[in-house]
């Protein structure tokens, strides 16, 4: 009796553990009823120019092209050309999103890539109004853009703050995945701070959260129902979710919405630097105790980077206070400063700890470096390498460097992934003038440490790690 008493115990004990955890899992259903009547679905639609190829063999061809009757052609040249000829109307593309109202009087935010190219938006509403949009401005940097539908009283969205978000909280997202509005899904957050290719601005919120295209643009919400970012991007190999989904942290968007709003355009700080990840042999390189920071691998002519001192090969440490532990940790720091605003900047400088202070300015719209190459050969070498001087166009474009003609295969400079058509432009920190200069230099080169070598390759300057081995 007394053991089955400490058995039934035991089972109450453990019941009541499973209740208080039970407890404990977020209750969705009052969140998305508040919520969801602010979320609303975004359809466009994109006209198509009929077909160049097709019109220009019609005008070839003369007005009264003639199908021949029975001809197993006649219905491509029907699809492409018309009836007689005549010329097929324009096509319609349309695709669908997801958007979330945040103003009574009809401000929509919803991400860039869902109204590119649109010339017509529909906004569908929770009561099932339709009403159509008007851009009010798009950001392709950020993903944003801000829609406008001329209504009053609108359900709106809390915005939120996504700083105070920690690895492992709940969120729920709610949008139109394939056209199916209003569809809610669960899950925490999975990482901070991830950056993504073709992505510079933002440091994106990573969730488990099921997104899906037509969900993109739409709200994701912390369990207090209010909005801490925008869904915009999946990581997938089939096309759907496969548990990584990226939110655009709500800050980043409001910065883009204010500035949108005021102007229809977004102004965005620049420093004037191309920057690279510093790997491990990198870092070894330029003998840093860890692979932190982002290295500077070209200063922009004219920049506010070299107004202010900065020169390639400089580690940059903190902005504004701010650590850069990774390098794509800068760009999103700089765009958000002012134009015109002076910034502090730590950087790491042969060994040494140096402050520089710059003036920010405005992004350029477009910012390609020059290209390089030309004429006269030198022997293989310690790297393995074959150069060639420049020629005098690409020499005062660069203001220095050697051409690669050859690389041996099984050599240091294969290994580093050097590659013809490469234009060396310094050697261990050194700048390269001319195939007598590096022959010099490589002449000199230390065997088995990790030297870094300053490449310009398609448009833009980066190093690489190269180590010289013994037997060369």
């Amino acid at each position: 009796m007394l053991l089955s008493n400490r058995y039934l115990l035991i089972f109450i004990v453990l019941f009541s553990s499973f209740q208080i955890q039970a407890r404990s899992l977020p209750e969705f259903a009052d969140l998305v009823e508040e919520n969801g009547k602010a979320v609303v679905n975004i359809s466009t639609r994109q006209k198509l120019p009929s077909n160049h190829s097709w019109n220009k063999l019609r005008e070839e061809l003369g007005n009264e092209l003639q199908i021949p009757e029975g001809s197993p052609f006649g219905e491509l040249f029907k699809h492409f050309l018309g009836e007689g000829g005549a010329p097929r109307q324009q096509q319609e593309a349309t695709s669908l999103g997801s958007g979330f109202i945040m103003s009574e009087n009809g401000y929509i935010i919803t991400n860039h890539h869902v109204v590119e190219g649109a010339d017509e938006i529909l906004v569908r509403l929770s009561d099932k109004r339709e009403l159509p949009a008007e851009v009010i401005g798009s950001d392709e940097f950020s993903d944003i853009a801000l829609l406008k539908v001329q209504a009053n009283d609108l359900p709106v969205v809390n915005i939120g703050n996504s700083e105070s978000l920690r690895v492992g909280d709940w969120v729920l997202a709610i949008g139109s995945p394939f056209g199916f509005d209003h569809s809610a899904t669960a899950g925490i957050v999975s990482a901070k701070g991830r950056n993504l290719p073709k992505a510079n601005y933002v440091s994106f919120i990573q969730t488990d959260v099921a997104i899906n295209p037509g969900n993109s643009g739409g709200p994701l919400f912390n369990l207090d129902g209010e909005v801490i970012g925008i869904n915009s991007q999946i990581y997938s190999r089939t096309g759907g979710f496969m548990g990584l989904s990226f939110a655009i942290p709500v800050e980043v968007a409001m910065h883009v919405v204010n500035q949108l709003k005021k102007s229809g355009s977004v102004s965005r700080g620049w420093l004037g630097v191309y920057i690279q990840e510093i790997t491990h042999e990198i870092a070894q390189s330029f003998n840093l105790k860890k692979p932190v920071g982002a290295l500077v691998s070209q200063v922009i002519a004219d920049s506010p980077a070299e107004k202010s001192g900065f020169k390639a090969g400089d580690v940059i440490l903190t902005f504004n206070k701010k650590p850069i532990l990774d390098s794509s940790d800068l760009p999103p720091l700089v765009g958000r400063v002012p134009v015109g605003t002076k910034a502090k900047v730590e950087i790491l400088r042969n060994g040494r700890e140096k402050t520089l202070m710059v003036t920010i300015e405005q992004l350029p719209s477009e910012n390609k470096p020059i290209a390089a190459a030309k004429t006269k050969p030198s022997s293989s070498n310690s790297m393995g390498v074959q150069v060639i001087d420049l020629d005098a166009e690409s020499l005062k474009a660069l203001g220095r460097g050697v051409l690669v003609k050859k690389v041996v295969p099984g050599s240091p400079a294969e290994q580093s992934g050097l590659a013809a058509g490469d234009v060396l432009l310094q050697i261990d920190r050194k700048n390269v003038k001319n195939v007598a200069d590096f022959r010099k230099k490589v002449a000199n080169l230390p065997i088995g440490r990790m030297i870094p070598v300053l490449v310009h390759r398609q448009g833009a300057d980066q190093f690489i790690v190269m180590k010289i081995s013994e037997n060369e």
